[in-house]
């Protein structure tokens, strides 16, 4: 496989929705739908997106943006791989919390990705099948009670352990369907 393009490709069209419509109602784009989704499954849905995510990086296009403006496939796997890593962070800082409300510190996505299409695909390979294990693992340790304990974003978007598992299952589910994975 090349390795990703030695010229800048330029930025993504940023991205500045508040996506935690997808905790009521379907995506109509990639068809996730909350009411069908479990919190306890994360670990099992998060394993089989690293193998996706990790084969879909062995396709010859995987350094190819489609559009101008718009992540190639190896983009949108560095960007699973910090989702992976800040989604997991919140849920520890909310299962530390014990059960008192955790308030989560910013994340900078646009900022995080300045430098993606720089990423070599077999490191990236390795980088996310770890960074979806680290995920699968902490969201495995919740259990009863402790998925109705409470956080907020830094927008004051309401949050339980729950709801969290729900937002970052469907970003993952939406991400897979983006690079038609």
């Amino acid at each position: 496989m090349p390795p990703a393009s030695p010229v800048d490709p330029g930025p993504s069209t940023p991205d500045e929705s508040d996506w935690t419509w997808v905790l009521t109602r379907p995506c109509p784009d990639c068809g996730f739908d909350p009411d069908d989704f479990r919190a306890d499954g994360v670990p099992a849905i998060l394993r089989d997106a690293a193998g996706r995510f990790v084969a879909m990086l062995a396709r010859t296009d995987a350094a190819t943006r489609p559009a101008t403006g718009v992540w190639s496939p190896l983009e949108y796997a560095c960007h699973v791989g910090d989702v992976c890593d800040v989604m997991r962070g919140r849920l520890e800082l909310i299962v530390a919390g014990e059960g008192q409300l955790v308030r989560f510190a910013d994340w900078d996505q646009d900022n995080a990705a300045t430098a993606y299409w720089r990423a070599e695909p077999a490191q990236v390979r390795d980088r996310i099948a770890t960074a979806f294990e680290s995920a699968a693992q902490a969201y495995a340790v919740p259990t009863g009670d402790q998925w109705s304990w409470p956080a907020e974003r830094s927008n004051g978007s309401p949050f339980t352990a729950a709801t969290l598992a729900t937002y970052f299952v469907h970003d993952i589910h939406h991400h897979l369907w983006d690079v038609s994975a």
